[in-house]
């Protein structure tokens, strides 16, 4: 099947999409007593995203982008992400992660990327987090629905959020949502990177695209269809199993922490509702 043909049912209102995430954005943060966001600025296409949504919610003086580089992180990263900050006039700050994480790495870890890039999310996350403290702001969470899906995320690292504006959409509607909210095409056109290493690119390390992965995660996922009928529609049998397999390896990433429910009523199991808590 045809890459565009496979993501024609995933063409976006990008009016629509823009005017519900900036209302669930002012929405989610006011009802619980906040008026600013804080949102760990990468420079990629998503966080650019949400930060471009964030300042239209909250107003350019109530959001907070940070930018938080490691020694061999690409300049172009954090160059991109100030570009985004000068167009939208939000407030920036600049924390090197290096001397956070260096030691741990020195001591605990040598070549293993996986596990290096893990400590630096994670790190990023506890300066975020403290961070958000001092701006009396909730975190905005920057992860979209693909890699949500597949789990393609450091748990308590960059998916840690209050509020996801973006994980309902996939990240071929992100570019449609990016464009026409006036994210630098630059910024839109470059590979996907977490910048974790040098080199490092999303699609490399999933080896698949992401145009692929929302084509078939769409048909899965939103369409309920069987894995046989998606191979039969003419997608690589390969990639769609891998997809699979990420899906049902990372299910945990998706849900709260299993509670072993023993009283009548279990937080996250059924005290779920705004009444529960006096609204």
């Amino acid at each position: 099947m045809k890459t565009m043909d496979a993501l024609a049912p995933l063409e976006l209102n990008p009016a629509l999409a823009r005017r519900m995430i900036v209302d669930f954005i002012r929405v989610e943060l006011t009802r619980v007593g906040f008026t600013r966001g804080i949102l760990g600025l990468s420079g990629g296409i998503d966080s650019s995203l949400v930060a471009f949504l964030a300042a239209e919610a909250l107003g350019a003086d109530n959001v907070l982008g940070m930018i938080l580089p490691y020694r061999t992180s690409n300049p172009d990263s954090r160059a991109d992400a100030e570009l985004v900050a000068r167009q939208l006039q939000i407030a920036t700050r600049v924390i090197e992660i290096t001397p956070l994480v260096e030691p741990y790495l020195a001591q605990q870890i040598n070549d293993d990327a996986r596990r290096r890039g893990n400590v630096m999310a994670r790190a990023r996350m506890i300066v975020l987090y403290d961070q958000s403290e001092e701006f009396r702001a909730l975190v905005l969470g920057t992860s979209n629905k693909t890699e949500t899906l597949l789990g393609y995320t450091t748990l308590f690292g960059d998916n840690a959020a209050a509020v996801q504006p973006l994980a309902d959409l996939y990240k071929c509607q992100v570019r449609q949502l990016a464009r026409a909210v006036g994210v630098p095409e630059r910024i839109i056109a470059k590979a996907p990177s977490a910048d974790l290493w040098q080199g490092q690119t999303d699609e490399d390390e999933l080896g698949f695209s992401y145009d692929d992965a929302d084509a078939i995660l769409y048909r899965l996922v939103d369409e309920r269809r069987r894995v046989e009928d998606v191979i039969a529609a003419g997608f690589d049998a390969r990639v769609v199993q891998r997809i699979v397999e990420l899906m049902r390896r990372n299910h945990f990433k998706r849900v709260p922490p299993p509670v072993a429910k023993i009283s009548a009523r279990t937080v996250g199991v059924d005290f779920l509702y705004d009444r529960d808590w006096g609204r």
